[in-house]
């Protein structure tokens, strides 16, 4: 392996990344957030892999005062599907979430879980196994013709949900979030980005109905309100973030194709400002940028430059995570930080690069990341990446 090549790497000590910063009851000394990274080691019964999961953690919460937000965390079964994925609703996954977080507290440092709920992103084939449905916003809206095929094959085609159980999802992500603080974790993002459920909600794309949950912009903002309202009354404002992708088309969803959906993202985010300025201010709100339309796409591929996440600053008063391809581009992040507000997420690099913080910090090279170990069941491209040290010792500077 070898360092990466394609930039050339700059110190951001003097700049405001590494100016402490109070985020809900955080107080973080440095502002490069690690966001959720799915890494697909989980075990049988969507357990944390009791071999690897600690030590992965551990390694990148070395830098004291750095903010994790774990991979996403399935609330139940009914909201998972993919079997090498974690959960957080069973007492054997909240035993192993439990050792994670007093690992990263070890060091110092904060974390966050993830709650994640896949919808129609979800295998219905899995789902039948397991006698759960296929659920999203609407019948038989499949996201595409595979998905489609898989689904009517497994007889679990896509079933819109009903109020009912739109109430037990609700349930569902407040017993998560309160498993997640009886496990340790200072709090939980909502996941509601990247085409997944909630986001499936918010969509015109995937969402056709026709009650109080479809139709219009404050319909389809409902059901992500309504979560985050309960997760709130559950576990407490300060302990609460939330992520959107207002452009991402991952998971067929709308992008910049369609014009409405500035609109749709104005008034979720303000209907939480609304909340905020009645004394619930989330700690966070943390936005996917327009150069991450896919996360499943190389950097620089997928990139829409026609659009920009700029417009939440002028509804939402709160700290903001940005998260796209900053690695790569400390112009960029230098850019965002000249808002005191924002904080920097660094994903996939820092996945290559246990001791990032320290690297952004002291302007160091960074080690490349195979693509392939991604989603492997392997401690292989998960706990054996070096720091900059034993890089060196490695020869990656003569690669």
């Amino acid at each position: 392996m070898s360092f990466v090549k394609e930039f050339t790497p700059v110190s951001l000590a003097d700049t405001n990344l590494f100016k402490p910063m109070k985020v809900g009851e955080m107080q973080l000394q440095h502002r490069a957030v690690y966001p959720p990274l799915t890494r697909m080691r989980a075990t049988e019964g969507n357990v944390p892999n009791k071999e690897w999961a600690a030590e992965y953690y551990d390694q990148r919460s070395k830098y004291p005062g750095s903010f994790i937000i774990t991979e996403g965390a399935f609330i139940s079964a009914a909201s998972g599907g993919y079997d090498n994925a974690p959960g957080i609703w069973s007492q054997e996954q909240v035993a192993e979430w439990t050792k994670i977080f007093k690992k990263i507290h070890d060091n110092k440092s904060f974390v966050y879980v993830q709650l994640w709920n896949l919808g129609r992103q979800s295998y219905a084939d899995n789902l039948a196994r397991d006698g759960l449905k296929y659920v999203s916003a609407s019948d038989n809206v499949y996201m595409d013709e595979e998905q489609k095929e898989r689904a009517l094959k497994a007889n679990n085609p896509q079933h819109g949900l009903t109020k009912d159980e739109i109430k037990q999802h609700i349930a569902d992500y407040v017993k998560a979030a309160k498993n997640s603080i009886a496990a340790g974790a200072d709090g939980v993002e909502i996941h509601s980005a990247n085409g997944y459920l909630l986001n499936q909600f918010l969509d015109p794309i995937s969402n056709h109905r026709t009650d109080e949950y479809g139709g219009s912009i404050e319909n389809r903002s409902r059901f992500t309100l309504e979560v985050v309202d309960a997760v709130v009354e559950a576990i407490g404002v300060e302990k609460v973030g939330i992520r959107f992708s207002p452009w991402g088309t991952f998971g067929t969803m709308s992008g910049s194709a369609n014009p409405g959906i500035l609109a749709q993202y104005a008034h979720v985010i303000g209907e939480l400002e609304k909340r905020a300025k009645e004394g619930k201010r989330l700690a966070y709100v943390h936005l996917v940028e327009n150069v991450v339309t896919d996360p499943f796409l190389t950097e620089g591929e997928g990139e829409d430059n026609t659009v920009s996440n700029d417009f939440v600053y002028s509804i939402w008063k709160g700290p903001i995570i940005r998260a796209g391809n900053l690695a790569y581009h400390p112009e960029t992040a230098k850019e965002f930080l000249k808002d005191e507000r924002t904080l920097c997420a660094y994903g996939r690099l820092w996945i290559a690069n246990p001791d990032m913080v320290h690297r952004l910090e002291k302007g160091l090279p960074l080690n490349k990341y195979d693509r392939s170990t991604f989603y492997a069941m392997s401690a292989h491209g998960y706990t054996d990446y070096p720091t900059y040290e034993e890089a060196i010792k490695l020869g990656y500077d003569k690669n």
